[in-house]
Parts: structure tokens; sequence; C-alpha cells
């Protein structure tokens, strides 16, 4: 693998995003952190898992620039992956712990939503769905995810405004669940992990489907419009100019 790495002690299993120096997503990255959600599923091993990033980002989200080069048909193809590896991870049956270490905007905000528990750090890191602000749109599972997160009103507070939150401010609301510091925050999700593995799997697994399913269902319905939505903003002419100007530091 070339941008998750995996590591397991005492039945967590740490899930590390780790492409570049901000974490930013392209369809390999999707490739493989959807195989690393299907292998644990069925992994006796792991009791529970901890996602984060390596450096000072949980994930940037999409690798715009990448992506920029994909003709309608290949990006249409990425954006079905993408959907399809976020909705399996907001259904995973373990409990999941994101522990976000760092930025976690766009695609990065929709991974952190997919955990069960979102602890994050305090200081300079921000968490934010903020597509509006290059011109773009959000898909109906991110938010149908965010909606059970922080509520409709909150919803739609953060993408109307494109706002980005400090770990402080997202607690308030419902984004993150706790916050930490830099220093704090492995052993802090850890301690969390071991506190879910805890749990008898059959019965968590069967309250986490009756908690998320109805949502899924919800949003998948919608989910193929509003990718298809997703697409005609996304190449249109003054989102393109926006998207042309985005730097990515790898």
């Amino acid at each position: 693998m070339n941008s998750i790495k995996v590591s397991k002690e005492s039945g967590i299993t740490m899930v590390t995003m780790s492409r570049g120096k901000v974490n930013a997503v392209n369809e390999a990255f999707v490739d493989e952190l959807g195989a690393v959600f299907n292998d644990l599923a069925s992994d006796a091993d792991t009791k529970a898992v901890i996602l984060t990033g390596d450096g000072k980002f949980f994930s940037f989200g999409f690798d715009i620039p990448e992506l920029l080069n994909y003709p309608k048909n290949d990006f249409t193809r990425y954006l079905k992956k993408f959907s399809s590896m976020y909705t399996q991870m907001f259904l995973f049956q373990k409990p999941v712990i994101g522990a976000i270490n760092g930025h976690a905007t766009a695609g990065g905000c929709i991974l952190a939503l997919t955990c069960d528990f979102r602890i994050m750090v305090t200081g300079k890191a921000k968490i934010a769905l903020n597509e509006l602000n290059i011109g773009a749109a959000v898909f109906a599972g991110s938010v149908g995810m965010l909606k059970s997160a922080v509520g409709e009103r909150n919803a739609e507070k953060v993408l109307l405004t494109g706002a980005m939150y400090t770990a402080e401010d997202a607690q308030r609301i419902g984004l993150v669940d706790s916050v930490t510091s830099e220093e704090k925050l492995m052993a802090e999700a850890k301690r969390i992990a071991e506190g879910f593995s805890q749990k008898n799997p059959d019965a968590f697994k069967t309250l986490k489907n009756l908690l998320r399913r109805p949502a899924a269902d919800c949003f998948g319905r919608s989910e193929e419009d509003s990718i298809l939505d997703f697409i005609e903003i996304w190449y249109s002419e003054p989102t393109q100019k926006v998207l042309k100007g985005v730097v990515i530091n790898k």
C-alpha cells in the first residue's frame, strides 16, 4: 500500500492516512482505504479501529490538481468510488474512532464524519465542509452524515457558510465529540477505542445499524443525483477557474 498504513495492537487497529504532506484524496487512495476497511470487517483480531492522518493534516480532501486532469467519465467513476467508500465506512460494523490530528477539510471532513467518535487536536487545526468557498457542491451522503452529527440547523450553518471550525467550536456544535492536545491525542484515542472494544460486538453492530442504516438509505436515494449535480458544477467555468488556482503542497 502506498497511501494507507495499518498497524494492530491488542485488538485495536490503527489506520493512518499517509499520502504526502496533506493526505489528499485521489483514486488510488480511495481504492486502498476502501480495501482496508473491507478487510478489517472480517478480521477477528480487530475489535475497534482508529482512523488518523500523518503530519499536520487529517486530510485536505480531494487532490484537486490531479483530479482536474480527469475527463468527465473518469471523474464520475472516481466520485462513485468515493461515495461507495464513505458509505461503507459510515456503516462499518465495528467501532471507529476518528483521531483528527490536524486539518480536516472538505473530503477530509467527510471521512471524519464516518467515524463513531471524533476527537480533535486543539490549536491551529480546522475542520470544515468548505466546498462552497471554491464554488463546489457536496453529496447527499455528506449532508446526511453531517445532519446525523450536528442536526439540521447546524448543518445548514456549516454548509451554507463554508466556515472553518476550531476544535472547540466544532465540539460545541457536535462536529467533534472531544478535544485534546496534540501530545495526548493518540493516548486518548486508544483509551476510547479500548472502551468501545469491550462492548459486545454483535450488540454494537446491531445498534449501529439501527442508528445509521435509515440515514444511509435516505441519502442513498439521492446520492446519484447529487453526484451528477456535483459534476455539472465542478466542470462549470466559474468553478474551474477557482479550482485551477488551488495548489497542494505535496
